[in-house]
């Protein structure tokens, strides 16, 4: 219990903190909106640094030299609050993540969002859904990397289940031509989840895996890209939890 009220306490006075930084980041982001971006990225994902020092979190990284210095989209499957803070703190270079429209409610919590190019995705309007999606194509052509969550929810199942995958967030990778980067996460939910408001210090197990280029794939894989990409998670979740 101690752990949550330390990542409580911190998360508020970050967050209190923040006031006075997003002016600074506005005047720096008119001189130089290059110098804002990796500056909101660097101060977001030290944040995040914090947080997971604070959980005690042992994390077990696989396959990162397989992310290319390019726009990627990052698909993963989610069990947990926390795999944003684990992937997100790990990004190279600018990364939007695609939340739920309820985030945006959250007061300085979605500013610092939207500085670091977050998307919030209308889940019962398909038209806003496919404005989204639309707008994360545009980032990709930016040079921007995209990581969505393509289960469309959190997964509250058992540990190595999956939902399907929404096909609908693959376009952004085949109407760009981007590599797709296969994020496989495990024991994420016994961070907090599993045992709310109880955070553990646990060990997870997070993989990159090797680029999928949808233009390089048979016809019937491409058509079937979401299902195609859910099976390589699938099969890599089930390997690595031999390493826990």
């Amino acid at each position: 219990m101690i752990r949550f009220i330390f990542v409580a306490l911190f998360l508020i006075l970050y967050l209190i903190c923040s006031i006075p930084i997003f002016l600074v980041e506005w005047i720096i982001g008119k001189i130089s909106p290059q110098a804002r971006d990796i500056s909101s990225l660097r101060i977001v994902q030290w944040g995040f640094k914090r947080i997971l020092s604070i959980t005690g979190v042992e994390v077990t990284v696989i396959g990162e030299e397989n992310i290319p210095d390019e726009a990627v989209l990052f698909i993963g499957n989610h069990r947990s609050y926390f795999d944003i803070l684990l992937t997100y703190s790990r990004c190279k270079r600018l990364t939007g993540y695609v939340a739920k429209k309820e985030m945006e409610k959250i007061p300085l919590l979605s500013t610092w969002m939207r500085f670091v190019y977050c998307l919030f995705l209308d889940r019962d309007n398909p038209k806003e859904g496919l404005k989204t999606i639309l707008k994360a194509i545009d980032y990709i052509k930016k040079g921007i990397s995209i990581c969505i969550f393509p289960e469309g929810t959190r997964n509250t199942g058992e540990e190595l289940s999956m939902l399907p995958f929404k096909e609908g967030a693959f376009k952004i990778a085949t109407k760009t031509g981007c590599p797709i980067i296969p994020i496989s996460m495990n024991n994420t939910s016994d961070i907090f989840e599993n045992h709310m408001p109880r955070i553990k210090k646990v060990h997870v197990v997070l993989e990159y895996g090797t680029p999928i280029y949808p233009n390089e794939l048979a016809p019937e894989d491409k058509k079937h890209i979401g299902a195609y990409c859910q099976n390589i998670i699938q099969e890599t979740i089930h390997k690595n939890a031999e390493l826990l």
